[in-house]
């Protein structure tokens, strides 16, 4: 366990800018963004001190000085701390704050609403690929149906927030690989303006993308050890047993690309065919680009699996040359520099995890926050959007939290990603 921070009582007329405070009052109870944070303003001092609090308490480790002298006052004389009425500006502070926490019941809301549309998707996913043989016709069409409302939802607004989903709905299955690479394909294409026909064919290309697989023995596909030479090359081979089915089913031609050149890398180096920059369809390369990095991020054995952030930064710094660089960096800028799932600390020391990011606001996602105070449960979820104090300052790997801080946060062990567009347009107009 962390040892809790050192913390001294400070009389609340003590306090000044530069001290770092602990408030153990609920959240809710007052207008600043956090229960602990270092002051920066009078007016958070004055802020402070109408609390009603007698004292709070200051951790001098995070402190850039000492309280103030205590005040002189005469023997025998009561200690009083003159509670003013709320400023202008703490008035403004405190409807922000009720602003703020309508946002948080409203995330939350959305949250819910991602994971129970992820899991009927999930759930149509499943058992089309189940009938995909027996009854091929009637599950084109219910994939074709699925797809075209995932369009529909995707367009009906300008901006998209990609939501980071539970472990206990992504389970262990194989398709919400393919969800996944759908859910950021499809948002790329919007983004690249592309027409909804041809975001409808990235949708139909990434649920089966991999459909070869099931030609391959399960020990391969999902082997969490090292491939042999001799197993890597079978499991290359999954693109051609996937164009030979979705010929034999009569899948559209760009589908077929898709699954014969998703592995297929712009400098000549992927498979089947090794093929080179604009002899590969140009919806493959966006999928390329999002398959790499939910492989890397969703490894077989979750041991091997990258941080989010490492996936996005290992993609640039060492495979930029094997990507469409304009669709590589469209992709980090819908993303974020900190894709959902990744754990952060803020600029004001605080520890958390990125659960979504809004498209057009890429560097300031909504942070889940480890506070001790509040219940994990019901942890603060802040919308750097709507907090321009603050900001990230440092990514971390997991391993590096401390044991307390990593259970609260909950680092996923796989990532699995939804979008939801209200909240996009909720956190434009709020």
């Amino acid at each position: 366990m962390c040892p809790a921070p050192i913390t001294v009582l400070v009389p609340v007329e003590q306090l000044c800018v530069g001290l770092y405070v602990h408030l153990d009052v609920a959240w809710l109870d007052h207008s600043f963004a956090l229960n602990s944070f270092k002051i920066k303003t009078e007016q958070e001092v004055q802020a402070l001190r109408q609390l009603g609090l007698q004292s709070i308490r200051v951790n001098p480790a995070k402190s850039d000085c000492r309280p103030l002298a205590p005040v002189p006052r005469t023997e025998g004389s009561p200690v009083s701390v003159e509670i003013a009425q709320p400023s202008p500006e703490e008035m403004e502070k405190i409807r922000e704050k009720k602003a703020r926490i309508e946002r948080l019941i409203k995330e939350r809301d959305a949250i819910a609403e991602c994971e129970k549309q992820l899991a009927k998707v999930a759930g149509t996913l499943k058992n089309i690929t189940k009938n995909l043989f027996s009854r091929p016709q009637e599950a084109i069409a219910s994939a074709d149906q699925l797809v075209q409302q995932m369009v529909e939802s995707l367009l009906v607004d300008k901006n998209i927030a990609i939501h980071l989903m539970n472990d206990k709905i992504a389970g262990e299955e194989t398709y919400y690989h393919s969800l996944n690479t759908a859910v950021l394909t499809m948002m790329m294409g919007k983004e690249l303006g592309f027409a909804a026909s041809d975001i409808k064919l990235l949708g139909m290309g990434c649920l089966f993308h991999d459909i070869g697989k099931i030609e391959i023995p399960d020990r391969i596909v999902n082997k969490a050890f090292e491939l042999t030479r001799a197993e890597q090359n079978l499991l290359q081979q999954h693109c051609h047993y996937g164009k030979q089915i979705a010929e034999k089913i009569a899948l559209p031609k760009p589908v077929i690309d898709i699954i014969m050149q998703h592995h297929e890398y712009s400098d000549g180096t992927g498979y089947p065919q090794h093929l080179k920059a604009d002899a590969i369809s140009p919806l493959a390369r966006i999928v390329a680009i999002t398959n790499t990095y939910d492989n890397l991020c969703n490894r077989p054995n979750p041991v091997d699996s990258l941080s989010p952030f490492e996936a996005m930064a290992h993609m640039f710094g060492h495979m930029r040359k094997q990507f469409d660089l304009t669709a590589l960096n469209l992709f980090i800028r819908c993303m974020g520099v900190y894709p959902p799932g990744t754990i952060v600390r803020l600029s004001d020391g605080t520890f958390g995890m990125v659960i979504a990011v809004n498209s057009s606001k890429p560097l300031r996602p909504s942070v889940l926050i480890y506070d001790p105070v509040v219940p994990k449960n019901e942890a603060i979820i802040v919308d750097l959007l709507h907090e321009p104090i603050l900001e990230i300052t440092a990514s971390l790997k997991p391993a590096q939290l401390p044991a307390e801080i990593y259970d609260y946060l909950s680092p996923r062990k796989r990532m699995t990603y939804f979008f939801d567009v209200d909240k996009g347009a909720a956190r434009n107009t709020a």
